[in-house]
């Protein structure tokens, strides 16, 4: 949710997007994990700043992006989509599914989920100021955790964690869960950094999320795992 251009971020066309987090999901499923959850951003997107932030869709590459991550992931996955309700999400998750499909996968649909979106914020004026005035995401996130933003503009920090963890979790207990099914639940960098943090994989000020980064959640056992790109894995409970 940070505001910067496409072209800030370098040659978009050569970018990496996308490729460690399919690795992820690639080398896990080949392990023999039976279903996961991944939690990850949208794909590359507009930054107008005349719109509200919410509303900047997709680009053109970000569109690509999506497609080919979709035909990247594991053909013995069977995908299902969730998604925050604003259309770079819901796009994203749909552009892959249709993609991992036409390149002989198994899916079925999308479904806008609330908990994947910044319900977290309860008066987003008031959070838009304060990131401005922080400097920067990370730096408003860490204020955040340390309940030094006002409690009338965000709710706990660990109270989000928890709820999405929790909204997580129902989707891979599912009992209607397709066996080998991958949930993409489709977010902002905003919540994929606020997870991170807040079951101890990597910090606020770690390595950025981009886009298409994400975070696998599967199950051993009777136990809950969460799992980054960058090879840390830790036990998740609510």
């Amino acid at each position: 949710m940070d505001r910067v251009s496409d072209i800030t971020r370098g040659a978009e066309k050569n970018h990496h997007y996308g490729e460690a987090t399919a690795s992820m999901v690639n080398e896990a499923y080949a392990r023999g994990i039976e279903s996961a959850v991944l939690l990850m951003r949208h794909s590359a997107r507009t930054f107008d700043p005349d719109i509200h932030d919410l509303l900047n869709p997709l680009t053109a590459h970000g569109q690509a992006l999506s497609r080919r991550f979709g035909e990247s992931l594991p053909k013995s996955a069977y995908l299902r989509g969730y998604a925050s309700p604003p259309d770079r999400c819901m796009d994203t998750a749909k552009l892959a599914i249709a993609a991992h499909k036409d390149s002989g996968g198994r899916a079925g649909r999308v479904t806008p989920l609330e908990a994947l979106g910044v319900f977290y914020a309860l008066d987003q004026r008031k959070m838009w100021k304060g990131l401005s005035l922080a400097g920067g995401l990370p730096n408003y996130l860490e204020q955040w955790f340390d309940d030094a933003v006002p409690s009338d503009a965000m709710m706990p920090a660990s109270v989000a964690v928890d709820m999405i963890l929790r909204a997580l979790i129902g989707k891979l207990c599912d009992p209607k869960v397709h066996p080998n099914q991958l949930s993409l639940c489709v977010s902002h960098d905003m919540t994929v950094y606020t997870v991170r943090h807040g079951v101890g994989l990597e910090g606020l000020h770690g390595p950025e999320v981009e886009f298409l980064d994400g975070l696998l959640l599967f199950q051993r056992g009777k136990r809950f795992y969460m799992r980054s790109q960058f090879g840390k894995e830790v036990e998740v409970g609510i």
